[in-house]
């Protein structure tokens, strides 16, 4: 059931998905309520998991994580119990940042941070080859980020 967004909490969400950080008081001064009406607001919209996480984004060239693999996987099979346990093993990997199941020719859509293709080579093996029910893989290697992100755009009144 989606939660009821008015017009000041869309302007909070707006403030908090580029930096989470900023103080209740600059918030407040920013969309016309109180202070306690902001902390108010953000706790319901966190009760309610509108905002699902609070995190920090790191930079993973600073933490020696540079490679960026989009994988393209196609399944051997799609009995449910196959796929489930696929699901599984991917949202399990700390190394896939994202997994999309899609429709199509192609079953799933992997982002993966690594180190160096050893590593990927490494993972390709345990949940591709060992794991099962892998018909096929394709693998793109992003030369550069241009843009990543989660922001969720916030209409406005």
């Amino acid at each position: 059931m989606a939660t009821t967004i008015d017009a000041a909490d869309a302007r909070i969400l707006r403030l908090l998905q580029k930096d989470n950080t900023r103080p209740h008081r600059e918030i407040a001064d920013k969309v016309g309520l109180s202070i306690a009406a902001v902390a108010r607001r953000i706790q319901r919209l966190r009760e309610d998991k509108v905002i699902s996480a609070d995190v920090s984004i790191v930079d993973q060239d600073l933490v020696d994580r540079p490679l960026t693999l989009i994988v393209e996987v196609t399944t051997e099979s799609e009995r449910l119990d196959l796929l489930d346990s696929m699901r599984k093993r991917f949202a399990d990997c700390p190394q896939i940042q994202q997994c999309y199941y899609i429709t199509g020719e192609i079953d799933f859509v992997l982002i993966f941070n690594v180190r160096d293709m050893d590593e990927y080579t490494n993972l390709t093996r345990e949940l591709f080859f060992e794991a099962g029910n892998v018909k096929s893989f394709r693998t793109f290697v992003s030369m550069r980020r241009i843009k990543t992100g989660r922001e969720v755009i916030i209409p406005s009144e």
